[in-house]
């Protein structure tokens, strides 16, 4: 796609934002059913993925983690994300991977010991890129991508969550 593109695409959506900024205020949904043993499916917009336990928490490995699957989430945005920002920004990029690694130690979601939290201690989030931007270029992609991530941005800066548990 190019940048002409891009902005052709994206210039009326802008534009509706601009004058009804309660247009682009979006709920997005995930949803998945309870499954056999200890297992969640969860319905994502291509197929269905069975979440399960990772092998370090007595898993078999045969079901997606969702520790992984919050990875891949990182991973798949950053991407696009970035793909977005060079377009706009007129830089090719030839090809490119995008590599997530979070760094957990189980004994806190297995209750081993108390003191030590659960989830995530550290992400590395990093990018290989096949192209020829300049280092202020590169500069700009890395600013835009982080800026505009919308999984990079919840993950750092956080997000109230709210629970609810209903019974039938």
């Amino acid at each position: 796609m190019k940048s002409e593109e891009l902005r052709k695409i994206q210039a009326p959506i802008k534009e509706k934002y601009r004058e009804q900024p309660t247009a682009a205020i979006i709920t997005l949904q995930a949803s998945g059913e309870i499954g056999a043993g200890i297992s969640c499916k969860v319905a994502t917009g291509k197929t269905l993925v069975e979440a399960g336990l990772h092998p370090a928490t007595g898993g078999n490995g045969m079901l997606a983690c969702s520790g992984d699957l919050l990875l891949e989430a990182l991973v798949a945005c950053a991407g696009v994300t970035l793909r977005a920002v060079s377009t706009a920004l007129e830089i090719p990029i030839e090809q490119g991977k995008v590599i997530a690694e979070g760094d957990m130690d189980f004994r806190g979601t297995l209750g081993v010991a108390k003191d030590v939290p659960v989830g995530f201690k550290a992400i590395r989030l990093s990018f290989e890129l096949a192209c020829n931007a300049s280092p202020d270029q590169l500069a700009a992609i890395t600013k835009l991508t982080e800026r505009y991530c919308v999984v990079y941005q919840t993950l750092t800066k956080g997000v109230p969550i709210a629970t609810s548990y209903v019974t039938h």
